[in-house]
């Protein structure tokens, strides 16, 4: 009997090892469908975000268009657009020329935004590079955590970026993100998950954001600086407004 029950413990245990043994591919796959964020390439998305309306059209034939409309004290109304035409500034639903350097600014910015919205969709473009990191465990909680890099060829400007994501090993949904970023002197960010909806059958997150307090900390280890009180909170990521419109096959 002993060697029975032995038996049976040990297969028990290889079980338990063989269902937690997941690549990073798999891993950012399972994300991405517990998430509903299979359902952004072929939908139709608004909301607000620091008193700006951002719109964001992506169908399934690799066609997108993405709007931020800001209006300002004189009444006009400034639209920047990105689509797979490249980068345009409207002011009152008129085309306004835009210096090129400009207009690269302007596009990563509106880009970055949309991108962070719907996040883990966008996560197997051909450009990303997945890496398994080993598990860590916040809050009590046990999460995988898996490295996003970026080729060069179609990894747009920020290409050297590097993100970490923290995805729960029950639920395989994101509750903690980290970058570092070279624009603007650079720097790091660790965003915590503050209230998360579902519109549409989407999972969208708002964040608390945060960034080393003084230390030089590693990108890899920030989450233990999260934990260490070693970070400084400087802004919240908060989405208002949102709408979702899932369009037909």
């Amino acid at each position: 009997m002993k060697y029975f029950y032995l038996s049976i413990f040990f297969l028990i245990a290889s079980c338990k090892t063989a269902e937690k043994r997941f690549t990073a591919q798999q891993i950012i796959d399972k994300t991405i469908a517990y998430s509903g964020a299979d359902k952004v390439a072929n939908s139709e998305i608004t909301f607000t975000f620091r008193d700006k309306e951002y719109v964001a059209s992506r169908k399934k034939n690799g066609k997108f268009l993405l709007i931020r409309n800001q209006q300002k004290e004189t009444m006009e109304v400034i639209s920047d657009i990105v689509s797979n035409d490249g980068f345009r500034r409207e002011i009152n639903a008129h085309q306004f020329p835009v210096a090129d350097s400009m207009a690269i600014k302007y596009a990563n910015s509106v880009n970055s935004v949309h991108y962070f919205s719907v996040l883990p969709y966008g996560l197997n473009d051909k450009a990303v590079q997945k890496k398994l990191l080993p598990s860590a465990t916040i809050n009590g909680k046990e999460y995988y955590k898996v490295e996003i890099t970026f080729s060069e060829i179609g990894g747009g400007e920020d290409f050297e970026d590097v993100f970490i994501y923290w995805i729960g090993k029950k639920d395989f949904l994101i509750d903690y993100l980290a970058y570092s970023y070279h624009t603007n002197g650079g720097g790091k960010r660790f965003r915590v998950l503050k209230e998360q909806c579902v519109k549409n059958g989407i999972r969208f997150v708002d964040y608390h954001n945060y960034k080393p307090k003084n230390k030089p900390i590693k990108l890899i280890d920030i989450d233990k600086a999260f934990e260490d009180n070693q970070l400084i909170k400087v802004s919240e990521i908060v989405l208002k407004d949102i709408e979702v419109r899932l369009l037909g096959s």
